[in-house]
Order: structure tokens, then C-alpha cells, then sequence
């Protein structure tokens, strides 16, 4: 599932220069989270993941491939990775 996802966002963001470094989807405090990391020459600010979100939402929710609820996390790889 998790490589289908990637493979589904990964030409829509690039177009935009934005890379994925890693999707994952885990459980915390009984909430289901997907979360996508991205990097961006030159940095990742907060636009930046608002922009990658609003080009995943809509994908994910055409292609259905998650059927239990859970929240997005679009987020910066950081600066120590």
C-alpha cells in the first residue's frame, strides 16, 4: 500500500520540486497516521507542506487505498537527516 501511495503523489510533487524521503503509516495514541516527509531545495517551510498536502489529499481520496480513517501528516525531513 505504502508504495502504490508513493508511487501515486511522487510525479505530482516533483513537478512542483518537491522529493519524498519516506511514507509511512503507524498508530499513535489510538490515531492512525500516514506520514509523508519531503525535502525541497532549498528548505521546507510551512507553505511548502501546505502546497505538498493539497496536491496528496485529493490523489489519496480518488484512489481509496486506505479504508480506516486516519490523519495526514505532510511534514520536513528535518535538519539532522
Amino acid at each position: 500500500m505504502l508504495e502504490k501511495i508513493q508511487k501515486l503523489i511522487e510525479g505530482p510533487l516533483k513537478e512542483k520540486e518537491i522529493n519524498i524521503v519516506s511514507v509511512s503509516f503507524e498508530e499513535e495514541d489510538g490515531v492512525k497516521n500516514l506520514m509523508i516527509v519531503i525535502d525541497k531545495m532549498p528548505y521546507v517551510d510551512l507553505d511548502t507542506c501546505v502546497e505538498a498536502t493539497h496536491i496528496i489529499n485529493p490523489i489519496l481520496d480518488e484512489a481509496d487505498l486506505i479504508e480506516e480513517s486516519y490523519v495526514l501528516n505532510v511534514c520536513s525531513k528535518g535538519v539532522d537527516e
